[in-house]
């Protein structure tokens, strides 16, 4: 089931140094579980501030809203954040990556002393990377990846005292419903899987 699902691919970049021949992509995919990662250019600390982290919660509350994009997880450090999620429309989910980017951009560099220019996109022309979940593994290591970001980077020894890492969802519902539901991409490669020490237990 998952494997027949139209995938719509955008791309803003030339073809990548050291990789003939390969373009960065987006995929957008309806009924799909996402894993999406953006970092201020530069490693910029913008969302240093209290005020700027409620800017980017308020607006992602906002507009994943809008998308009908349901979180599971989402953590927000000084300078990245990332999320992990059920997306309903492709359409809807590059839209929403369009308006969070475009206004948390225009809003938190209204509270910066100097306007970080290109506040997302780095010097290949990328803004954020998405990736479609292909099965339950993968989606636990990305759960726990997200999970973990504040202790990862030194924030906190535990992840639950750090307010800025959100739970919406428990992961063994989501698991479950995403493996009823044909949620995952289980039957597109996937370039990390191929390699011969990647299955390993």
């Amino acid at each position: 089931m998952s494997g027949h699902k139209p995938i719509h691919k955008t791309a803003r970049t030339r073809r990548e140094r050291g990789a003939p021949g390969h373009r960065f992509e987006h995929w957008y995919v309806d009924r799909q579980v996402y894993f999406i990662t953006a970092r201020c250019r530069d490693r910029c600390p913008a969302f240093v501030s209290p005020a700027a982290k409620a800017v980017f919660w308020d607006r992602f509350t906002h507009w994943s809203t809008e998308a009908d994009f349901s979180p599971w997880v989402v953590s927000l450090l000084d300078n990245h954040y990332h999320i992990l999620g059920y997306n309903r429309s492709a359409a809807a989910l590059q839209t929403m990556m369009r308006r969070l980017h475009g206004s948390v951009a225009k809003l938190v560099n209204d509270l910066l002393p100097a306007p970080h220019r290109h506040f997302w996109r780095d010097h290949l022309g990328r803004e954020f990377f998405d990736g479609c979940i292909r099965d339950e593994k993968q989606c636990r290591a990305a759960w726990r990846y997200t999970l973990t970001q504040s202790v990862r980077h030194g924030f906190a020894r535990d992840w639950r005292t750090y307010k800025h890492t959100r739970v919406y969802a428990d992961l063994n519902e989501c698991v479950t419903w995403a493996s009823h539901h044909g949620a995952f991409m289980e039957h597109v490669p996937y370039p990390r899987y191929e390699r011969p020490s990647a299955r390993r237990t």
